[in-house]
């Protein structure tokens, strides 16, 4: 893939990508290091890893695909902090998974957001997670949905909402592809939606989820709900489905001139560069006909 079609996000004040290698990388939220697993950094680490446990305040370490646990240093017992973007503020915690309430690669997409959307644009959040990006888009004064099928997550989105002295998100804990199907039935039209769902796992009533099956009926239900112009950003991180792959499946329902299509990487403090999966960004024009 040549560097014109990557996209590197970039560390912020509050949070760093420090280095990664040998199945892990070393990141700093807030002023508290961790490491954690990460499948993409298979090369060597840019330092030691004498030295990342100098740094680290929290260690996890996989027990299985699903869960845990987190070796924290005894200088730092609590188990949630916070970290800031640009002016915001969010919540994060030791979970039973190496997840702890953000994925920093996104930050690509919420300045996207922030630059794009609108006061009383209608913003729709699919496969939602703690609700950063919701928080992101209400804070621009648009009008927000978030859907996610998992209720402490949504309770998690709502601390996040409150931190930031926001209010009237709609919140809605439903599979995202049956409530996207529901709102083309009923007629809703948004501005811009965002959509990162997982590349396997298990829906709202333990159905299995594979993102190949599912994501032509996902593409076309946002292509119903965008208003004209609207915008659609998609996420995607399955190693059965390269850029090449999710433009071609975008462009059975877009306009194949209007897609844009990136690889998103970052590059670690110590050089190395890590690779976070593929990034669509398309706006609605005339359907293709197949």
């Amino acid at each position: 893939m040549s560097d014109s079609n990557k996209l590197f996000t970039t560390s912020w004040e509050g949070y760093e990508l420090i280095d990664a290698g040998g199945g892990k990388k070393l990141e700093s939220f807030g002023g508290i290091t961790t490491i954690r697993p990460e499948l993409q950094a298979y090369f060597k680490s840019g330092i030691s890893f004498e030295e990342w446990d100098k740094q680290s305040s929290c260690t996890f370490t996989e027990q299985s695909t699903t869960k845990g646990t987190w070796k924290k240093d005894t200088v730092w017992n609590d188990n949630a902090w916070y970290i800031t973007f640009h002016t915001l503020r969010f919540k994060l915690e030791l979970t039973t998974f190496k997840h702890i309430g953000i994925f920093p690669e996104q930050a690509e997409n919420w300045s996207y957001i922030e630059d794009h959307l609108h006061a009383d644009d209608n913003f729709l959040n699919l496969f939602a997670y703690t609700g950063i990006a919701s928080i992101v888009a209400r804070n621009t004064r648009a009008n927000v949905t978030h859907v996610d099928s998992v209720k402490h997550l949504i309770h998690w989105a709502k601390e996040n909402m409150n931190l930031n002295a926001l209010d009237d998100i709609r919140w809605i804990q439903e599979d995202a592809l049956v409530f996207a199907e529901k709102e083309v039935k009923r007629g809703k039209k948004y501005n811009m939606i965002l959509m990162d769902p997982p590349a396997f796992g298990f829906g709202a009533k333990g159905e299995k989820w594979i993102l190949e099956q599912k994501l032509p009926a996902l593409l076309q239900a946002a292509y119903d709900l965008l208003s004209p112009n609207g915008t659609l950003i998609l996420n995607t991180y399955s190693p059965k489905l390269d850029l090449a792959m999710l433009i071609n499946s975008t462009a059975k329902v877009f306009e194949r001139k209007h897609i844009i299509g990136k690889e998103l990487w970052a590059k670690t403090t110590t050089g190395k560069n890590l690779f976070y999966g593929n990034l669509i960004r398309v706006k609605k024009g005339i359907k293709k006909l197949n």
